[in-house]
């Protein structure tokens, strides 16, 4: 690969692209000539795209890509000549790990080595009947990383994350919602709008309660004790009833409800 033509290089557009629609943001890798590889360029592209979906205040992000391939995972030249250091190659999908609100990969077509940390690092995977997640990280005899191995057994068990990083295997769309590693597998044309309406649910929630809730979810992994997970909940639930204008909502949703429950009723005698 030429320097010209080194993705990140390009002027025409945008590595990733920025959406906002209905309070959250759809950031879409885009640079499908080069199967959306991660460059030094793109990882910071999709840093700065994340920073700026928060900057928003969106009220979650959609990380999708364009086809056919969702990820190819790092540049072979990058590692044979480094551009940057690893920990700098990690920080796109650190942004997307780090994000307060939630977030959900839209996974179409491969998902390659490092490819694979994108979804890994999203709260939600959605794939497509085209998906396939194939590490291969230790194909081109380099070690896992950013913490690949971590995400990958919390997902898919020790033995699932032996089976994939140690002896090759891999998993289409349909594998990955069997195994745990992805929740849904939908038809291609259908994957977008159904990581969309996921994303549109959760930014109509309150953004604060929705933010302390994914904190709650993370603290809440590593506890060993139903004891432990009730503290950590009453605490966050004595905050969320005293938020300001917590009383107000709870009424407004009660006359809602009876105002629902009359209707209801009135039809039902009418007929």
């Amino acid at each position: 690969m030429s320097e010209a033509s080194q993705p990140g290089t390009r002027e025409d557009r945008p590595l990733v692209t920025v959406e906002f629609r209905d309070g959250y943001a759809e950031l879409t890798l885009n640079d499908p000539d080069h199967r959306n590889v991660l460059t030094i360029e793109m990882t910071n592209a999709l840093g700065d795209a994340v920073a700026a979906a928060l900057a928003a205040e969106a009220g979650a992000i959609v990380l999708a890509a364009a086809p056919p391939v969702f990820c190819s995972g790092g540049n072979i030249d990058d590692l044979i000549s480094p551009r940057a250091s690893l920990r700098e190659i990690y920080r796109g999908m650190l942004a997307i790990a780090d994000a307060p609100v939630p977030t959900i990969a839209a996974v179409g077509g491969a998902a390659v080595g490092a490819g694979v940390n994108l979804p890994l690092a999203c709260d939600v995977i959605i794939a497509s009947r085209s998906a396939v997640f194939d590490p291969r990280f230790l194909d081109v005899g380099i070690h896992p990383g950013g913490g690949h191995l971590w995400r990958l057994a919390n997902r898919v068990g020790a033995q699932g994350a032996a089976a994939l990083s140690l002896c090759g295997d891999r998993l289409t769309g349909e594998e990955a919602v069997a195994a745990g590693l992805a929740w849904r597998c939908v038809p291609d044309d259908e994957l977008r709008d159904t990581a969309r309406r996921l994303a549109r649910r959760a930014a109509g929630r309150q953004r604060d309660l929705v933010i302390r809730t994914k904190e709650t979810l993370r603290a809440s992994l590593p506890l060993t004790s139903a004891a432990e997970a009730i503290e950590l909940e009453l605490a966050a639930q004595e905050w969320s009833m005293k938020r300001p204008g917590f009383t107000e909502h709870l009424i407004a949703l009660r006359d809602q409800m009876r105002a629902a429950r009359a209707a209801t009723t009135a039809r039902a005698r009418s007929s």
